[in-house]
């Protein structure tokens, strides 16, 4: 979600200071009205990448969602991107005649990736349909190709933190609140709620964004609000802990939190033979 530049407020983004601390790239490069996707933020990955070895420097990945770093590391399904024409195509369908005639239709088509993904998700089921109007080959079928890695020559050194369920917990409560009561949230939102934007787009489905909307359209108390934005937050790390610890292997493992602990960076420049 750093990769828009409309919410940094609810995306965590770096600060002025962070970012004259150390050099920042690729935050904030899309306009939340975007649709950004894996394909060309690999892309300008791979860019920055090769032009921080240029400099003779060490380039740093930085992030929580793991299908990006995933790719980059392992490499991407060969899937081409999906063009505009497709895309208002079953977005007419999808409006039309809803989402559960668009799952039936997935099942008929494909029903091993119907059954994986669920009735109910309709970003995944939109996509997995899109492709197969698109390419007209399954999601199935194009999941056993060989994965293509962006970046063969890159040697990566896997550093993880992955702090207790307990103190994900809070620190998930902290940043809401803080977000809320110190940095005005609230007024990020109303300015984001005021664009009618789709609640498709990624940046509108951003932790605390459709939650802290219903409280601006007076729709939930911020009470309300705000404690459902917890109990999603909650979910989604809990969620991405488990991803850590079981789809990424590590070089290093942190099981507290970072907060500015030499021995943190000792170790990893360790293991990175600095």
């Amino acid at each position: 979600m750093q990769i828009y530049k409309d919410i940094p407020i609810i995306a965590a983004t770096p600060n002025k200071n962070e970012k004259a601390e150390a050099e920042h790239r690729l935050y904030e490069l899309y306009d939340c009205s975007i649709r950004g996707n894996v394909v060309d933020w690999l892309e300008l990955c791979v860019t920055e990448i090769k032009k921080i070895w240029a400099e003779k420097r060490l380039p740093i990945v930085v992030g929580g969602t793991g299908f990006y770093i995933n790719a980059l590391i392992n490499g991407v399904t060969p899937v081409p991107e999906v063009n505009k024409e497709v895309r208002d195509k079953i977005n007419l369908r999808l409006q039309e005649k809803g989402l559960a005639s668009l799952y039936q239709y997935l099942l008929s088509i494909d029903e091993r990736t119907a059954l994986k993904i669920g009735a109910n998700d309709k970003t995944r089921i939109t996509r997995a349909v899109e492709i197969y109007e698109y390419t007209k080959t399954t999601v199935t079928e194009w999941y056993k190709k060989p994965l293509i890695k962006k970046l063969p020559e890159a040697n990566f050194c896997v550093v993880k933190i992955v702090p207790s369920i307990d103190e994900i917990a809070k620190r998930c409560k902290r940043r809401l609140d803080k977000m809320v009561f110190e940095q005005g949230v609230i007024k990020e939102i109303e300015t984001l709620t005021k664009r009618n934007l789709s609640d498709n787009l990624p940046a509108m489905k951003a932790l605390g964004v459709p939650e802290l909307s219903m409280f601006v359209r007076g729709e939930k108390s911020l009470e309300e609000a705000l404690e459902l934005a917890k109990l999603h937050t909650r979910q989604y790390a809990k969620r991405q802990r488990t991803w850590l610890r079981n789809k990424l292997p590590a070089d290093v493992i942190f099981d507290k939190a970072y907060i500015g602990q030499d021995d943190f960076i000792d170790i990893i420049k360790k293991s990175l033979n600095l």
